[in-house]
């Protein structure tokens, strides 16, 4: 799972953490939806003087992998740190937690006495990580704070991130979050396509008949298949065969893979692009660092990645070939409605409060943090400081975006400083560039109506760790054997007719264990999320 969250992070801090504009005679143009404009720490003003003293905390955060961070002498030194305590006119004490480490070293702080006034997660209240530190009592619950101090916050957070910071009824943590959880996309050279005559396709079989008239054109790899299926599940998602997810199954709670039917059609679809020639032959071996080389190349037709990064594939590939033309597309529908690809968490990252923080401590630091959705906040996570990393002109933003990775990591820093922004997509950045609206339509209309869902446990099963072999993988993998022979049958040695025979062994090797925990955490609600899928 934190292998999941550090690919998203690193995702998020590339593509931005924060949405909307800043309003004002002058600012861009608002678009916050009615953000309360209210002052941290204070009831007016932002640190002048005459006001109160600063308010002084301790904090505990990931690096989240950042570069800018982990290789900071003294990060309660740095400058974008230094510029939030002055603009909110608090004395933060920051500890960092290297992303790679977390899950041991946030066991070793809970099993000291040493906890800060205010922790950040990876993931939700009950993670892995949070060692049972919510249903032990070591942090405060915050609905009655948050309902009184915290108007944008209230506003804005789903309800789904709401359920995955909240334990026994109460909510513990204060989330950045994901309005659409459906992030992964299909892509498509439009040119290719273009060439073929053939209309947009729609069902899965138009979609083969495409991939097939790609084959035709020339195209080296007309689908951009790797290991492990991972961004490769294209068929399982229409036929709600996502090995990764759990379904209700009479009285069990099982994975998706027992649907004998609908397993069955997704490896027929995947075994027929193999014997056609429609995808690598050693998509077995097929690492990302070789999957990404064939995508940028220019040498395959379809694939799947994440929306985000749809400017930097057309950057790439219309270097190797000018007249490539690069879009995301609406997924293959299924027969009963479903398309796209699953549904990740809707929690990126949560902050808890310490029980022992005082409570007008704590409400200064639940108003800072609502100030960190207002239009001038967003504006400074983003842009930075006027004058010097942006100006204004007639109300558009001049933004002197990074040129090397050292500026971009520094950026992706003062992005993640702002810890409670919906983290689907940086709007303001994005509308600046060539092209980023086609992104930003992509998860507004495309992608906003598809993405599967399942039954979820955070955290993980604990079978799993007795059962590695068996254990899924969220959010883009099935256990190792069960890919292992999905493999077998799309390369012929085993008939995909024998499906029930894997599950019989899926059973027999511990599985029964696995579905036991799992049915019981669902019978009693203990760290379930239901996902509802999105059909057409």
């Amino acid at each position: 799972m934190k292998k999941k969250l550090s690919m998203m992070l690193a995702m998020i801090i590339a593509a931005g953490t924060v949405s909307a504009c800043s309003g004002g005679s002058n600012k861009p143009e608002n678009s916050s939806g009615g953000q309360t404009s209210q002052k941290p720490a204070q009831t007016e003003g932002t640190g002048q003087a005459g006001a109160e003293e600063p308010l002084k905390f301790s904090m505990s955060i990931t690096t989240s992998g950042n570069a800018h961070v982990e290789q900071s002498p003294d990060i309660n030194k740095d400058k974008w740190v230094l510029e939030l305590e002055k603009r909110t006119n608090t004395d933060i004490e920051l500890t960092t937690i290297p992303l790679k480490d977390f899950d041991s070293k946030m066991s070793i702080m809970f099993a000291s006495s040493s906890i800060p006034d205010v922790v950040q997660n990876v993931g939700g209240a009950t993670d892995k990580s949070m060692a049972g530190s919510v249903q032990a009592g070591v942090f405060m619950p915050l609905d009655d704070l948050l309902k009184e101090h915290a108007p944008n916050i209230m506003k804005n957070v789903t309800q789904a991130a709401w359920d995955e910071v909240s334990y026994d009824g109460k909510i513990y943590g204060i989330p950045n979050w994901l309005s659409n959880p459906s992030r992964r996309a299909t892509f498509i050279r439009k040119d290719l396509l273009d060439k073929t005559g053939l209309p947009l396709p729609k069902t899965p079989e138009e979609f083969l008949d495409v991939i097939r008239a790609f084959k035709k054109l020339g195209v080296e790899n007309p689908y951009q298949l790797r290991m492990d299926f991972k961004y490769a599940d294209l068929f399982f998602g229409p036929y709600d065969a996502l090995g990764y997810q759990f379904m209700q199954q009479g009285d069990e709670i099982v994975p998706k893979f027992f649907d004998v039917e609908n397993m069955t059609n997704a490896l027929t679809m995947y075994k027929t692009m193999y014997d056609e020639g429609l995808i690598p032959k050693d998509f077995a071996t097929l690492n990302v660092s070789t999957y990404g080389e064939s995508i940028n190349g220019g040498k395959a037709g379809m694939w799947t990645s994440n929306a985000a990064g749809l400017l930097d594939f057309r950057t790439k590939i219309k270097a190797v070939d000018p007249n490539a033309q690069v879009e995301i597309i609406p997924s293959p529908v299924g027969p009963d409605g479903l398309s796209g690809y699953g549904l990740y968490s809707s929690v990126i990252t949560s902050l808890y409060i310490n029980k022992n923080v005082p409570e007008e401590k704590a409400i200064r630091i639940i108003k800072m943090l609502d100030w960190m959705l207002t239009d001038e906040a967003k504006m400074f996570f983003t842009f930075g400081i006027e004058g010097e990393n942006y100006t204004i002109d007639n109300g558009k933003v001049n933004y002197k975006a990074p040129t090397n990775s050292e500026q971009e990591a520094e950026q992706g820093f003062r992005g993640m400083l702002g810890f409670i922004s919906d983290a689907t997509i940086n709007r303001m950045r994005m509308e600046l560039l060539e092209g980023g609206q086609d992104v930003l339509d992509a998860l507004d209309q495309t992608l906003a109506k598809e993405g599967v869902g399942g039954i979820i446990f955070i955290p993980d099963l604990e079978t799993f760790q007795k059962y590695p072999d068996l254990a899924s993988k969220r959010p883009d993998q099935a256990p190792k054997i069960i890919v292992d022979h999905m493999v077998k049958m799309i390369y012929g040695n085993e008939d995909i007719a024998d499906w029930p025979k894997v599950i019989e062994e899926y059973r027999k090797k511990g599985g029964n264990e696995i579905i036991k925990e799992a049915t019981e955490r669902f019978n009693n609600q203990d760290g379930v999320v239901s996902q509802e899928s999105r059909k057409q």
